[in-house]
Order: structure tokens, then C-alpha cells, then sequence
């Protein structure tokens, strides 16, 4: 019979050696996105790969001790495994809560349109080209106005305002033809979207109305949410590996007491 209880020691030693696999298979992962995409992430910088790759191997080697401390019972192997899950449960509360300071900061940028930031995100030359094809998918114009162009407001911000109209209502009235039955009125959806580019500005005489800063951080918020989860999905995941191991480290320890004081009563 172990010294650590069955109901305890197996759950630790499966869920380490889940994570053991799910380490394998991130790291097979990393490697074809490495194969595949090399250049681009050159490009890009491999800085967030790096990172990627640190994660996944701690994870691998985490959960390796893991299973090697409940499957042999080992009292340092335990301590060292618990001393790992503190780490990782800072960590993780770190981060989540870095994203989560982000995630509220760029909220608050997007709906109060600070120039500041705006300005600094315009200057990029990357981030420009992606809000130009957003423009023309999604019918939108600017982060939060079109304004953020500047002076020269690209063809993408165009808007055909003639499509707005509700089309003519019919004629009607005029003899057989019943008399005019009036403009079908501003009704279509494209016309409400449609205004006049700001003056003083080159570029479409009509622009969209909405902007894609909504858009942009829906996606973003979205992402966000995900990353929250796992953060504190790990960290939850590492207090609880952190309580069963000081479990079994206090039953190993009672049974080792118990073990010594009966060899004691029988030697007496």
C-alpha cells in the first residue's frame, strides 16, 4: 500500500500526464508554424515565438515532475513541483491582470478618441494598410473619426450616397398613370450611413459614417477574453495542484511518523 491516498495520488498523476501530452502536441504545433512561416515570422520578430516556446516546454517539464513525483512518492519532488505551481500561479494572476488593465485602457482610448494614441497607432505604416482594407469590407471610415486621416481621406472612406435613397415611390396622378406617388424617402441603408467628408479635406465627397474603432475592439476585446480565461484557467489549475501536492506531501510525512513509531514500540 503507497503512502499517499489513492483517491489523491491518481487524479494528480493522470491530470500531470495530461498536461504532459498537451505540452507534446503545443510543442509539434510550434514547430510547424516555425516550418511553415519562418520568413514571416522573421519579419515580424520571433520574440512572441520565443516566449511560446518557454511556455510550452515549462509546461512539459512541469507535468513530467509531476507524474514522476506522485507515481514514486517523492517528498523533494513534491516540494519542487508545489514551489513551481506558486511560480506559475503569480505569474498567471500577473498577466491576467495586465491584460486585463489593457484590455480597459484600449477600451477607454477607443471611446473617448484620445488624439495621442490615435496618432501614435496612424504613424504606423502596417496598421494603416489594415484599417484600409477594413474600411472597404466592413464600410466604415477611421479609428474613431475620419479625421484620423488627416488632410487626404483615402477612396476606401468613399460612400455612395445616391444609394441611400429609397428609390422613386411610383408615379401617379397624371391620368392613367394615377399621379406621382412621391420619393420613396431616404429610406435605404446605405444613404444613413453616408455623410459629407469633413472640410477642408481632399479625397471622396461622401464618406462612411461609422468608424472601425467599434469594430477593431470587438475583435480585440474578443481575444482578450480568451486570454483572461487562460491566464486565470491556469492560475485555478495551479492552486490546485499546488494544494494536492502539500496534501500528499503531509500524508507521506504522517506516514513516515507513523511508520517510525511503531518500529520504535516494537524494538521496545
Amino acid at each position: 500500500m503507497g503512502k499517499i491516498n489513492g483517491c489523491i495520488r491518481f487524479p494528480f498523476i493522470f491530470f500531470n500526464g495530461l498536461f504532459a501530452v498537451i505540452g507534446c502536441m503545443m510543442i509539434y504545433g510550434l514547430m510547424k508554424i516555425s516550418a511553415y512561416s519562418q520568413q514571416q515570422l522573421e519579419a515580424a520578430g520571433s520574440l512572441g515565438l520565443g516566449w511560446a516556446w518557454v511556455f510550452t516546454i515549462s509546461i512539459l517539464c512541469i507535468a513530467g515532475l509531476g507524474v514522476f513525483a506522485g507515481r514514486k512518492e517523492n517528498t523533494l519532488a513534491l516540494k519542487i513541483f508545489a514551489g513551481f505551481m506558486v511560480v506559475g500561479m503569480i505569474i498567471m494572476m500577473i498577466f491576467g491582470i495586465i491584460v486585463a488593465v489593457e484590455r480597459n485602457e484600449l477600451k477607454s482610448n477607443f471611446e473617448s478618441g484620445n488624439s495621442e494614441t490615435v496618432k501614435t497607432w496612424m504613424d504606423k505604416e502596417e496598421m494603416r494598410e489594415l484599417l484600409n482594407k477594413l474600411q472597404q469590407e466592413i464600410k466604415c471610415c477611421g479609428l474613431v473619426s475620419a479625421e484620423d486621416w488627416g488632410d487626404d481621406i483615402p477612396t476606401s472612406c468613399g460612400c455612395n450616397s445616391l444609394r441611400g435613397y429609397g428609390g422613386y415611390g411610383g408615379y401617379g396622378g397624371y391620368g392613367g398613370y394615377g399621379g406621382y406617388g412621391g420619393y420613396g424617402g431616404y429610406g435605404g441603408s446605405a444613404g444613413s450611413e453616408c455623410k459629407a467628408k469633413p472640410k477642408g479635406t481632399s479625397g471622396p465627397s461622401f464618406i462612411y459614417k461609422q468608424t472601425c474603432g467599434g469594430f477593431i475592439f470587438e475583435w480585440i476585446d474578443y481575444f482578450c477574453k480568451i486570454g483572461l480565461g487562460v491566464c486565470f484557467g491556469f492560475a485555478v489549475t495551479a492552486l490546485l495542484g499546488l494544494l494536492m501536492s502539500l496534501l500528499m506531501i503531509h500524508q507521506i510525512k504522517r506516514h513516515d511518523s507513523a511508520a517510525g513509531a511503531s518500529f520504535a514500540m516494537t524494538g521496545y
